[in-house]
């Protein structure tokens, strides 16, 4: 008799279990229909199209179709290649300067935050390039630089300065596209860097003052530890942005000339190897080590915000 009520009670279990599963099942299907249009998008514009660069980048692609396996010759190319290192090294240079935007941003920001009145208007102005198409912002600039009847060497010619051809000097041209990225880049910086500010709680302010900080000593002591958080994030977008530059250079600089070949950064070689050569099978190679790079960089600066990023 035991033994049957024992049966009956395992089987009646096991009948739960089964139907609390079938349950479980249907009331996940609502949640999967939700998520459904981001998977498929997830799937299709970045997983399918990742995956087929990776598989290209083993491979001799030819102009009109077809691909042949050729192992890491692609990569050994790479490194090999003189242009690749300059295109690398400029991208390098390009993102060290536009991260010099950052102490400029927390000082406007700071500034802005200051102020009592229309702050909303500042923090519009300094947006509007964000909002702005980057290739009208390369054109209007690209005439700002000419090296005749540019604005700024008019301007240097006034004071008894002789400016440089700056788009069209391959030693100046990296710079002075660095320069439009750190404009670019200030209307984001101080927007995330106002919002972090407006987080500063006024009570470590006033018992600051009264301790006898001033207003240099509070923001050093105080304002910028607790923006640390928002510097970080500021920094990692950027970091990842200017690694990714190319609208600039493909406007900026004269199609063909030695600015153009000395000044080229890692993405425009990758458009120059797929699109112009057709080299799909290199450039996708081009494409993966500036994957791996912006991924080990990314890791690196999460590594170093432990010891330097304050979550207050």
């Amino acid at each position: 008799m035991t033994a049957h009520r024992t049966g009956r009670s395992a089987a009646g279990r096991s009948a739960r279990t089964t139907i609390a599963r079938r349950r479980a099942r249907v009331s996940g299907l609502p949640g999967l229909a939700f998520i459904a249009p981001a998977l498929v998008g997830l799937l299709a514009l970045y997983i399918l199209p990742l995956l087929t660069t990776v598989y290209l980048s083993f491979t001799e692609t030819k102009p009109f179709g077809g691909e042949s396996f050729t192992g890491i010759d692609n990569y050994a190319a790479l490194v090999a290649d003189p242009q690749f290192w300059n295109a690398l090294s400029n991208s390098a240079i390009y993102t060290v300067i536009v991260l010099l935007g950052i102490p400029i941003s927390i000082v406007i920001a700071t500034l802005i935050h200051a102020v009592r009145r229309g702050k909303n208007v500042y923090r519009v102005l300094f947006f509007l390039p964000i909002v702005t198409l980057p290739v009208a912002v390369g054109m209007v600039w690209r005439y700002i630089f000419n090296g005749e009847f540019g604005l700024l060497n008019q301007a240097l010619g006034a004071v008894g300065i002789d400016g440089p051809s700056w788009v069209a000097d391959p030693t100046v041209a990296i710079f002075a596209v660095s320069i439009v990225g750190i404009w670019m880049s200030l209307g984001t910086s101080i927007i995330i860097l106002g919002a972090g500010l407006q987080g500063v709680p006024p009570e470590l302010l006033e018992a600051s003052a009264l301790d006898g900080a001033g207003p240099v000593r509070q923001f050093f002591s105080v304002t910028l530890p607790l923006l640390s958080p928002s510097i970080f994030f500021v920094s990692v977008l950027s970091v990842i942005s200017s690694l990714q530059m190319f609208d600039l250079i493909y406007v900026m600089l004269i199609r063909g000339s030695q600015a153009e070949t000395a000044s080229q950064t890692i993405v425009y070689y990758f458009f120059q190897q797929t699109f112009v050569r057709f080299d799909r099978g290199y450039g996708s190679a081009i494409a993966i080590v500036l994957l791996l790079l912006i991924m080990l960089v990314t890791a690196v600066q999460f590594r170093l915000q432990r010891k330097a990023v304050f979550y207050g």
